[in-house]
């Protein structure tokens, strides 16, 4: 009797040069300036989604969720490339455990709040399953 196949698990690659602290340095902002403070690391690294999920939360913060739905959108479309890239063919796991996965995971899990907030249930709906096929651990209530 043989073994069934493990799904294969892909991570993203790290965050480009100094994007990360960048970013962190961006929340350090006075509330007044923050969101223009990550703003600039985001154009500097449209690639990146752990910025535009940061976008996405600050606008959600706000109760901006149209707004908080278009970032969450772009970051998940930009963690889709960047999963291919690494190598995802568009199944396996893509786990919270491993750090450089959370931008991407928080897009999408962003994604499927403000879906939710806009009237987009069955977009929502799509995304929370996608959450539990990529990470089977995924709490039911999400990350945030």
């Amino acid at each position: 009797m043989g073994l069934s196949p493990r799904p294969p698990e892909t991570v993203l690659g790290p965050p480009p040069d100094g994007a990360a602290e960048r970013l962190r340095g961006a929340m350090t902002a006075a509330a007044s300036q923050r969101r223009r403070a990550v703003e600039d690391v985001v154009r500097s690294h449209p690639e990146w989604p752990g910025g535009w999920a940061q976008l996405g939360e600050l606008a959600e913060d706000r109760g901006e969720h149209l707004e908080a739905y278009a970032y969450y959108r772009v970051g998940y479309h930009r963690g889709l490339d960047a999963l291919r890239k690494a190598g995802w063919r568009g199944s396996g796991y893509v786990r919270w455990a491993a750090v450089d996965n959370r931008g991407f995971l928080s897009c999408l899990d962003g994604l499927q709040r403000s879906a939710q907030s806009i009237g987009e249930t069955d977009e929502a709906e799509r995304c929370g399953q996608f959450l539990r096929q990529l990470d089977p651990a995924w709490p039911a209530e999400g990350r945030r």
